[in-house]
């Protein structure tokens, strides 16, 4: 135990991602596509999680537009890669020129990038008003940008296809693309936090008077939560849609932002494994108890189980699954442990 704290917090990480890769590397040779397909879900929702618990969880707010932002990164990628053939099939004039025109598609990883960089523009210009609102007020506004985009997006038929959404995205997601995206948001945020800047977040959500009493700015910092937080969702939503192959607006809907605020709740907000655990757990549930749903004709199954738990984690480890366990402590050793 000795040897391993001693080690530098980068060297430890390093080894945990490459322990991760190399369990990637075996569950992707061994196991079906249908096991594949919900270990890549629950990486997706992994990143979705863990941006909004930059947001929820450490910074203290609370809300509930986490879906829009994964929206715009979604539509943004999709535009950006979608294949010039369909583009002209379609009929849509789906990119400005400034982003290349109709007849260039883009590759993969500098649009999902361009479409987390969108979403942290539009959580830069909404957050600047909103975030002057505190507690449920703060909430609705914020569940009224996802509105906001949610109707963008069935209203602007000549760009996004309205209702019937776009179908025949291009499959680029796969599981190393997930998981890849993943350590990185994981590692941003811990880095973040073990910053000045984490630890005014940290402050502000402890209480925000004695934070400013502190010389801290609270608008500063929850502002730059906010719009890291987005710059991920859009990444998710990226990913999400070419996982999926098609999107359409009622997908980031509050359905969504429901589950993504389930899984951080179960996991455990203000820590950094609660909201993969979270996912594992949401994502593995409704894919368990959906035959189990359909077998009994009991519709809504899935939703009653997971209230039933929200419940149960919110009456007996408020502190999520995942509360007290902090893997910091493998990362970074203590002065005294290195003796």
């Amino acid at each position: 135990m000795r040897r391993w704290t001693s080690l530098p917090g980068g060297v430890k990480f390093l080894i945990g991602v490459g322990l991760l890769f190399l369990v990637l590397f075996v569950a992707n040779s061994t196991l079906n596509r249908y096991v594949l397909h919900v270990i890549i879900l629950i990486g997706i929702y992994s990143v979705a999680t863990t941006s909004l618990n930059l947001t929820n969880g450490y910074t203290g707010l609370f809300s509930l537009g986490h879906a829009g932002f994964m929206a715009v990164g979604a539509y943004v990628a999709t535009l950006l890669t979608f294949p010039v053939r369909l583009r002209i099939a379609y009929n849509l004039p789906l990119l400005p020129h400034f982003l290349g025109g109709p007849d260039y598609q883009w590759p993969f990883l500098p649009a999902l990038i361009v479409g987390g960089l969108v979403a942290a523009v539009a959580a830069l210009l909404v957050g600047a008003p909103v975030l002057r609102l505190r507690g449920h007020y703060l909430s609705v506004a914020s569940l009224g940008f996802m509105v906001i985009i949610t109707t963008l997006a069935k209203g602007l038929k000549d760009l996004t296809r309205g209702a019937a959404g776009i179908q025949a995205i291009p499959r680029y997601t796969d599981i190393w693309w997930v998981y890849a995206w993943l350590v990185v948001t994981i590692y941003v945020i811990w880095r973040l936090l073990n910053s000045s800047y984490g630890r005014a977040m940290l402050a502000i959500r402890e209480s925000e008077t004695a934070a400013q009493a502190q010389g801290i700015h609270p608008m500063r910092y929850k502002l730059l939560s906010f719009v890291i937080g987005a710059f991920f969702a859009g990444i998710a939503g990226g990913l999400y849609a070419h996982f999926a192959r098609s999107i359409r607006p009622y997908e980031f809907s509050f359905y969504m932002t429901f589950h993504i605020v389930i899984m951080l709740i179960i996991g455990g907000a203000g820590t950094l494994l609660g909201p993969t655990v979270g996912a594992a757990i949401v994502v593995a549930l409704k894919y368990v108890l959906k035959p189990v749903e359909e077998g009994l004709g009991i519709y809504g199954l899935v939703e009653i189980v997971y209230a039933l738990m929200l419940i149960g984690v919110m009456l007996w480890r408020p502190e999520g699954i995942a509360g007290g366990v902090n893997p910091l402590r493998f990362l970074v050793a203590r002065k005294g442990e290195r003796r």
